[in-house]
């Protein structure tokens, strides 16, 4: 005999804060919804759980399907369960979010998203449901976050200089950062090899470009580390 389940049941969907680093500002990617509820507005990318899926399949799927990303690493942020957040019916949500190398990757709207951009993290538009919510927990846990794991790094180019890396935290962390003092301690690290290459195409002396070393990022992820700035 079928099991009878008496109970109404929420829908269940996934939502991604993706973010990146360019020209000194953290960026968020969004879509244009294409669709009602809130058609023409901007909003993470997610959608509802499929029945055979898992949580982490559908927040791959969608993102792909939305934003044409695909092999990002998605950690589970946090579950969203407001009664009304969507007007559609009661939907309860688990957020993800990830970071990002802007430079490979390419983003292209597809299905329900009438577009998909980057857009500064401390300059977004009005966002559909609860998302400005959700965006705001995300920048706290990588505030919270890239104080004890240097995630922060994995939004950077292979070589960037020890400005860049500066600005990355000081836009993570909103707040301005000692430049003498941030410097003596992103080299303390023994994360950061020098190259024998310098920056191009500035105006200014320029700075001397360095990549991380792998084996010694590797070890420092997985022991955590403090860089209280």
């Amino acid at each position: 005999m079928p099991f009878s389940y008496e109970y109404p049941r929420p829908s269940l969907a996934v939502d991604c804060a993706v973010m990146g680093f360019d020209e000194g500002d953290l960026k968020v990617l969004l879509i244009q919804r294409g669709i009602e509820p809130f058609k023409g507005k901007w909003a993470l990318p997610g959608g509802f759980v499929r029945m055979d899926e898992s949580l982490d399949a559908a927040a791959r799927r969608e993102l792909a399907e939305e934003t044409g990303l695909t092999n990002v690493f998605l950690e589970q942020l946090y579950t969203f369960g407001e009664v009304r957040r969507d007007p559609r019916g009661r939907t309860v949500s688990v957020a993800y979010f990830a970071l990002v190398k802007l430079g490979k990757q390419k983003v292209a709207a597809a299905t329900d998203a009438a577009r998909a951009d980057w857009f500064s993290a401390a300059k977004t538009p009005a966002l559909a449901f609860d998302h400005n919510q959700i965006l705001e927990m995300a920048l706290l846990r990588l505030r919270n976050k890239v104080r004890y794991v240097p995630i922060g790094f994995e939004l950077l180019p292979e070589r960037f200089t020890l400005t860049q890396l500066q600005h990355l935290y000081e836009s993570i962390l909103g707040r301005d950062l000692d430049k003498r003092n941030f410097r003596k301690k992103a080299l303390a690290l023994d994360v950061l090899e020098a190259t024998k290459d310098h920056e191009q195409g500035v105006s200014h002396r320029a700075a001397r470009l360095y990549r991380f070393d792998e084996e010694k990022y590797a070890k420092l992820v997985k022991k955590g580390f403090n860089f209280e700035l």
